[in-house]
Parts: C-alpha cells; sequence; structure tokens
C-alpha cells in the first residue's frame, strides 16, 4: 500500500486533534530531544529559499541534522527555478532526490504548485499569505507558558499579513481567542479571516478585527507584533511607517494588561512596530518563542516524513 503524500501548506491541513498532537510532540522533543535522534535517519530535506531568513533556514537545517537526516539549502538563484525551469518540473525532479522539500518564498500560489506536482511532503516555510511554521513555536511558547491553549486571549498589533493570517487559524483550532488590531486599509485576507471565525464557532473561541488601539489589550495574556514593512513591501516604507503610527507595542499598551507576555516573529525593528523597554523587558518571551522554531519544526519534520 502506498503511503498518503501529507503537505502543510496552511495550519488548515491539519486537524485540531493532529495539531495539539503536534504541538505535545514538540513538546517531548524539546525535553528529551536525545530519544529522537536517529527519527529521520537517512532522509534528506531540500530547502528552497527564495527569501532570507535566519530562524527558518536554521531551525529546518539543525533539526534535520538533529533527527539523523541531511539538509539541503537551495537558493533559487542557485537552482534552474531562477532560470526558468517550471515549479512544476522542479518539484518532480526533487522528488526523485530527497524526501521533504521545504520552500520560502513569495506567492503562495508557488507553494501549491509545488505541492501539487511532487511526491513527496512539501511545507511551507513562508510565504506572503501564511506563515504556519512560525505559527507552530508560537502556540508552543503560549502552551508552555500558560500550560494550555484554549481560553487564552491573544491580541496581535499590527498588519494583517501572513503571521497574523496563521496565528488566527492556529487560535481557532486551539479554541484560544484572537484580536487583530490594525490600521484601516491593513485587515486580513476576508477569506482567511471568514475561514478562521467559522473554525472559531466550533472550538469556542472569539476571532475579531478592531481599529482601535486603545484599551485594546486590556485582559490579554499575550501581546504581539510583527514588523510593519515585510520583505517585498521596502517600496511602501514610508507610508508604512505614517499609517502605522500609535500602533506601536510600547510600555503604555502593555501596561493595559500587566500579565502579558509579549511575543515577535522577529525580526524585529525596535522603535517602530515596538519599544526597546519592551522588547529586552521581563514580559519578553521572544527569544524562547524563537528557540522553539526548532523543536516545533523537529515535530512537523517527524509528523510527515517519519
Amino acid at each position: 500500500m502506498s503511503k498518503t503524500i501529507r503537505h502543510l501548506l496552511t495550519l488548515e491541513e491539519l486537524s485540531n486533534k493532529e495539531l495539539a498532537k503536534l504541538l505535545d510532540l514538540a513538546a517531548q522533543i524539546k525535553k528529551k530531544p536525545a530519544k529522537y535522534k536517529k527519527a529521520l535517519k537517512g532522509q534528506s530535506l531540500g530547502m528552497i529559499f527564495e527569501k532570507s531568513s535566519t530562524r527558518t533556514r536554521v531551525s529546518f537545517e539543525v533539526g534535520m541534522f538533529q533527527l539523523g537526516g541531511h539538509a539541503l539549502f537551495l537558493s533559487a538563484n542557485d537552482i534552474q527555478i531562477g532560470r526558468g525551469e517550471t515549479i512544476a518540473d522542479t518539484a518532480k525532479v526533487l522528488s526523485r532526490f530527497v524526501d521533504g522539500i521545504m520552500i520560502r518564498t513569495f506567492a503562495h500560489k508557488i507553494v501549491e504548485e509545488l505541492a501539487q506536482n511532487a511526491t513527496i511532503p512539501v511545507i511551507n516555510g513562508l510565504t506572503d499569505a501564511h506563515h504556519p511554521c512560525q505559527t507552530l513555536a508560537d502556540l508552543q511558547t503560549l502552551q508552555e507558558h500558560y500550560g494550555k491553549l484554549k481560553g487564552l486571549q491573544i491580541v496581535f498589533v499590527g498588519d494583517g499579513n501572513n503571521v497574523a493570517h496563521s496565528l488566527m487559524i492556529g487560535a481557532a483550532k486551539t479554541g484560544a481567542h484572537f484580536k487583530l488590531v490594525c490600521p484601516k486599509g491593513y485587515e486580513p485576507d476576508a477569506s482567511i479571516l471568514k475561514r478562521a471565525q467559522n473554525e472559531a464557532v466550533k472550538t469556542g473561541s472569539r476571532i475579531e478585527v478592531t481599529h482601535t488601539v486603545s484599551g485594546s489589550v486590556k485582559g490579554a495574556d499575550a501581546v504581539y507584533t510583527d514588523v510593519w514593512t515585510s520583505m517585498g513591501q521596502e517600496a511602501e516604507k514610508t507610508k508604512r511607517l505614517n499609517d502605522f503610527k500609535g500602533f506601536q507595542v510600547n510600555e503604555k499598551l502593555m501596561a493595559e494588561s500587566p500579565k502579558a507576555i509579549f511575543l515577535h516573529c522577529l525580526p524585529a525593528h525596535r522603535g517602530e512596530e515596538v519599544s526597546a523597554g519592551v522588547m529586552d523587558g521581563e514580559c519578553s518571551v521572544v527569544f524562547d518563542q524563537a528557540e522553539n522554531r526548532l523543536h516545533a519544526q523537529k515535530a512537523l519534520l517527524i509528523h510527515l516524513m517519519a
């Protein structure tokens, strides 16, 4: 019997039960990494990068090594995809060489086409629409800090971008409440928001969007932000800096919920989306969160490839 090929393009590919098990596995791997040192022995992961990376590249490359496997860094400028080879052909060729593909790129349709033509698991390391691997680490961080996810209040202050999209899906699937606080014109994709809200009905969570900053984080368990200008949006930087004035996560805003922890997917621009005092303060767990990219990615690799 042939093995069913599973991909992770968004968190929607995971059932709620699978997501919970994946987070539990990530926690187990973090506690006892040696137990899993042969989980992917002899397997290889091809990693295609069209966007630069720190956490995604290191977590997957080191993760594969610690699981007994091997990762290949494939810059889009160095392989034939950068010279016009089709996504479909690239998927078919890599499927003959490696056991899994992780890609970090721009348009989400590229990841979808890659998965449609691959006969091995494909992992979305980031697209303009989704960042599911980041959310796995976010949820792991919240769960280890609070001991649960259901009922937690997560407030994301900033752009309704790929990180916000995946986090709202993750919150809905785990029963956490999610609020996006953004300027008008920077709302999340309407279809993704609707799907997250439909999922939230099943789990008892709330997914909402507001444009009012004052009072928005009152009662929050976690306050999250991301850069205001993502990769590929550099030409919009001046406009975005102006549009996001008043949306900085700073000491005054965090004082609305003194118990809340602060999250950021990194890299951070101190003085823009977050003040240095919050970023480097006692409420910040951003480096625990960054570390959990390694453990969460190892759990995902085992889930899809073992």
